[in-house]
């Protein structure tokens, strides 16, 4: 990696530097995976901010989603439909290794900053395009977020309750899920990159990462015509595997749909013959009489509280089961802190914020969270100045102009 490094940098893919051209979730979390794990990442976002910053709740005027989403990486503003600032974006992809967008296809080629037109002043570049519905094809040109991507995939069918319209999980699901594939070939572009010399093209999409989800759906529905509909808390054709209400009003998920599993739950609750139950002797019958199945279980959870259901099931019969935890639970949970998944980190404005640590833990070079989400353009300068050779006469010329945004350092 040609140029200034940041110092700081851990992890397995220091010495890669990355310009990040996306917005909102699926682009920024794919920079995200990148910077927590070493690479150094210069986000560009719009003068006015990115929209992620809009999201989610604010503490003091401040984007708590921001501190996270934006966390380990350099900020520069610019606005990219003026030709001085697409002219900023081809100096820096000379000293970069790796290019996130997540534009609508064709955006960036009408200002001159698309694959191709980057790859001149950077033969070797690894270019991620993350976009609804891909670089090519009858539906490339639509608009699209995840969770239209996820409608049009098939799992937004699934979701949910059979009497109810599909429902969503409340929180942007398929973009996290496109952004990992893309970082994930990210790492495979680089890899192969390492053995060739050469670069190549990520094309990652919004609806085929959602539609990846459904994969023992299709050999079914090309075989036997099946197509699956909304099934709530339980998992088709697999029982015990639901949720199960409490004495006290909660909820407990138990799944136990193996044979030794199930075993050892119908010994826990008290009904060891169910095991010799023509209805529920095997994975399979018991798939085809799970309702039946989960009355009875049902019945032994409504005489307990959710602790008494936890102690007996986990602790005592090691049965996979669990109350459904919310984010109070998840700060109160010894086996969280234990693993040190919640991060307290400095933040220049509101002091101290926690956020999600980093997954996965890699035993020899693991990730790490150096900072959180910086202000907007906070970079722009010492950027454009080490990466780029801009003067800072230049820098404040471009200023001046409305082409970039210097932000406060301090």
């Amino acid at each position: 990696m040609e140029g200034k490094t940041v110092s700081e940098a851990q992890g397995p893919l220091r010495g890669c530097r990355v310009l990040e051209l996306g917005s909102t979730i699926a682009g920024p979390f794919c920079g995200r995976l990148l910077a927590d794990f070493g690479a150094e990442v210069i986000k560009v976002e719009d003068i006015a901010g990115d929209p992620v910053r809009a999201m989610g709740k604010r503490y003091e005027g401040v984007s708590l989603y921001a501190a996270s989403i934006l966390r380990n990486k350099r900020l520069i503003a610019l606005d990219l439909r003026r030709p001085e600032s697409q002219e900023v974006i081809r100096k820096l992809a000379t000293s970069c290794d790796i290019v996130v967008e997540n534009f609508r296809p064709g955006g960036l080629e009408k200002w001159g900053i698309g694959y191709e037109h980057l790859r001149q002043v950077r033969p070797d570049l690894i270019m991620a395009r993350i976009s609804g519905f891909g670089q090519d094809g009858p539906y490339s040109h639509r608009p699209g977020f995840g969770i239209i991507g996820e409608a049009v995939s098939g799992l937004r069918h699934l979701t949910g309750d059979p009497d109810r319209p599909p429902a969503r999980v409340a929180v942007s699901l398929t973009d996290y899920i496109t952004g990992l594939y893309a970082a994930f070939g990210v790492v495979m572009g680089v890899l192969e990159r390492k053995s060739t010399g050469k670069g190549q093209l990520i094309d990652a999409t919004l609806f085929e990462s959602a539609f990846s989800f459904m994969e023992p759906f299709v050999p079914a529905f090309d075989k036997l015509g099946d197509i699956p509909n909304r099934a709530g808390p339980a998992l088709p054709g697999h029982a015990p595997n639901t949720l199960y209400k409490a004495g006290d009003g909660g909820y407990v998920h138990i799944a136990a749909a193996s044979q030794s599993l199930f075993r050892r739950l119908a010994d826990a609750i008290g009904r060891s013959e169910l095991v010799d139950d023509e209805r529920f002797g095997t994975p399979v019958s018991r798939g085809e009489n799970s309702e039946a199945l989960d009355t009875i279980i049902g019945a032994w959870t409504g005489n307990r509280t959710v602790e008494e259901i936890e102690r007996v099931l986990i602790d005592q019969a090691e049965v996979p089961a669990a109350r459904v935890y919310t984010i109070a639970d998840i700060f109160r949970d010894a086996h969280f802190k234990a693993r040190d998944m919640i991060k307290e980190i400095a933040e220049q404005d509101i002091g101290n914020v926690k956020l999600a640590n980093v997954v996965p833990k890699l035993s020899a070079s693991p990730g790490a969270i150096r900072w959180s989400g910086r202000r907007i353009g906070q970079d722009t300068r010492e950027v454009l100045r080490t990466l780029a050779g801009y003067s800072d006469k230049t820098i404040d010329t471009l200023a001046a102009s409305g082409a970039i945004a210097c932000g406060s350092e301090s």
